[in-house]
């Protein structure tokens, strides 16, 4: 049976791993050396040095690649390694497209980084197709996609995207880190390279840093590697093995995580304490149709307003507990996070606010607890959010989240 005529399921499973020929292991040997014997100098069975290559990390590579429907996968210590390694393939003068709602470190990475080698770049609202086309120039090199985006789940439609970048052969790169590749397949909407941030769904287990890159271009690939290789930012062997244990069960995690997830959507929207619930699986949502056609289901984020004022947000982000208040997302356990003081911190407030981030917004990374005991958490913080607490001192909105005692502390 060929590979490609696998399902998705069995690839997560099987893609890129045999077992070890010496002793017969099913899963996959930590090869947890720096350097590799040669015969004679520069004759060597397919590694020399481990950052160049690891079969720990070629097995990993090879497994994501098939996930994704590419042909080639690498491996990177983080997410943002992974994406400071992407845009290495820019230089001064070159100009990127970017969605407005990408996660913080993505913006802090581009603002903070690359502005300042000469890299520019525009933010648009990437749901509107005219607001992408007419960001386009003739040196746009990247069109930068979230799909879903952190943290408002905004969805793009990727392959029109793609259809706008073509006249000026600009690459779409698609952070496909929400959907996984169980719900959403980037290179087959036509995507040049697709990205995740493995430490989260993929290893699925909050124990591992890592990212990836995944294309079916040939020469992308090609400087993509001399790039990860020439620049470093390489997973060591075990975070490797933790990252294709992840994979394994992605399947059935990614069935829960979205079954709960549309449960507690559905249950927050008709919540009369709630002011608004971000989740592209509910009808009413302006990314429903688009998510709909391009993913197999929605995720299992969900972002919440209550009504009321920051304050009264801040205390439901403290009240919970089974949803623990961390950074993070995409484990088996449910976590809650203020992206404005958190994940999001690195963007200037003005420009929060004006991609529709505001302060009083909580995102759920919903885990796969039983939904009835994530539902009976929720209403429990809900409740308990309405009363100030004795002595309690709300940071000054006006000086901007980050300057101001992190939500964290003030819990």
């Amino acid at each position: 049976m060929s590979p490609n005529d696998l399902r998705i399921a069995t690839k997560a499973i099987h893609a890129g791993q045999q077992p070890d020929p010496t002793t017969g292991a099913i899963m996959t040997p930590v090869y947890m050396t720096s350097t590799y014997i040669q015969s004679e100098p520069g004759v060597h069975q397919g590694y020399d040095y481990s950052r160049s290559g690891n079969p720990t990390r070629t097995a990993l590579e090879a497994n994501l690649a098939g996930l994704e429907g590419g042909k080639y996968g690498l491996s990177f210590a983080s997410g943002l390694a992974a994406e400071n390694t992407l845009l290495h393939l820019l230089g001064h003068g070159d100009h990127v497209v970017s969605a407005r709602d990408v996660y913080g470190g993505t913006y802090r990475l581009f603002e903070q980084v690359w502005r300042q080698l000469g890299v520019t770049y525009t933010t648009v609202d990437a749901t509107s197709l005219v607001e992408i086309k007419e960001a386009i120039q003739p040196n746009t090199r990247m069109v930068w996609l979230e799909s879903p985006s952190n943290p408002l789940l905004t969805c793009s439609d990727i392959q029109a995207a793609v259809e706008l970048a073509k006249p000026s052969k600009a690459w779409v790169v698609v952070d496909n880190t929400f959907a996984t590749p169980i719900l959403q397949q980037p290179l087959s909407l036509g995507a040049d390279v697709v990205l995740h941030s493995v430490t989260k769904y993929l290893g699925g287990h909050s124990d591992v840093i890592g990212g990836a890159l995944i294309t079916n271009n040939d020469e992308l690939h090609d400087r993509l590697r001399f790039l990860q290789n020439a620049t470093g930012s390489v997973p060591g062997p075990m975070d490797c093995f933790l990252v294709l244990r992840g994979t394994k069960t992605l399947s059935v995690r990614m069935k829960q995580h979205c079954e709960n997830a549309m449960i507690i959507a559905e249950h927050l929207a008709a919540h009369p304490e709630v002011e608004r619930v971000y989740y592209p699986g509910l009808e009413n949502n302006p990314s429903h149709a688009v998510a709909k056609r391009q993913m197999t289901g929605f995720g299992g984020m969900v972002s919440v307003e209550l009504a009321g004022d920051f304050a009264r947000n801040r205390r439901f982000a403290c009240s919970t507990q089974l949803f623990s208040l961390a950074e993070s997302l995409g484990g088996v356990e449910s976590l809650i996070n203020h992206p404005a003081s958190m994940t999001h911190a690195s963007i200037p407030k003005e420009e929060r606010e004006r991609g529709g981030l505001s302060d009083s917004l909580m995102r759920l990374s919903v885990g796969i607890e039983d939904a009835q005991d994530l539902i009976e958490d929720l209403e429990q913080a809900i409740t308990r959010s309405k009363s100030p607490r004795t002595g309690e001192v709300v940071p000054d909105r006006e000086n901007g989240m980050a300057d101001q005692v992190t939500l964290k502390r003030a819990c």
